[in-house]
């Protein structure tokens, strides 16, 4: 055994696991083949995972960390003999670029097409602490944010572009198998569909191709959870 716990943030239901952090980080080690217990946290429990105050929390044997990135650097250095996140130092960039870009380009358009919908899925102790949280990040009602998203999807869409050019000719960000640089971005699309029933993607979009063998691999584990089918 591994001896290695993650802390996972969870919806009501503990099997939806939603968060795009933590799921870059589930992928990275089911990418490794590690074995893993993972533990539903909620936005709450800050107690549980102190002196961290944001998931994913990784513990180990050795002592624990935070952030997906560090994480992820983590688990490249500590298991050099199995499969390879970045697959070299060049690779590593490029997964350094595209976490940056997710980061930037990504969370924030997505998060204010979806956030209406999330404290629907909340344990109910959450669901103040995220109104109250989130309507002062936005500084509006949370339903005034996501109010224009039928229009708002259409320039998202199209700010997925160079995300689309790639996949028009390869099956994978990473290479010939999915990579870290997948992870990232499919962490972000499997939050959504977790929370949200909302569609971020086209049928005919070659991402939402993509996201279905993203959903399929590592034995279909992202596809598991409780999430909406078709957002």
């Amino acid at each position: 055994m591994s001896g290695l716990k993650l802390w996972d943030l969870a919806g009501e239901d503990p099997a939806r696991r939603f968060s795009p952090y933590c799921w870059r980080t589930r992928m990275a080690l089911v990418h490794k083949g590690l074995a893993v217990e993972t533990l539903p946290w909620r936005f709450t429990d800050r107690a549980a995972i102190a002196p961290h105050t944001k998931v994913p929390v990784l513990e180990h044997p050795g002592g624990s960390l935070s952030d997906s990135w560090a994480i992820a650097e983590w688990l490249e250095e500590s298991y050099p003999a199995r499969p390879s996140l970045f697959r070299g130092e060049g690779g590593r960039a490029l997964s350094l670029f595209v976490n940056s870009f997710a980061d930037a380009m990504l969370m924030g358009p997505i998060a204010r097409l979806i956030v209406a919908d999330i404290p629907a899925v909340l344990v109910e102790h959450d669901r103040a602490y995220f109104h109250e949280s989130r309507e002062a990040r936005f500084g509006m009602p949370l339903a005034q944010v996501s109010a224009d998203r039928e229009t708002a999807v259409v320039a998202f869409r199209q700010s997925l572009l160079p995300l689309r050019l790639v996949l028009r000719q390869r099956d994978w960000l990473g290479g010939v198998t999915p990579a870290y640089a997948d992870h990232i971005v499919f962490g972000c699309f499997q939050w959504a569909r977790c929370v949200s029933p909302f569609a971020l993607l086209a049928k005919d979009d070659p991402l939402y191709d993509w996201r279905e063998r993203m959903l399929d691999a590592y034995g279909g584990l992202a596809r598991a959870v409780p999430a909406f089918a078709e957002a």
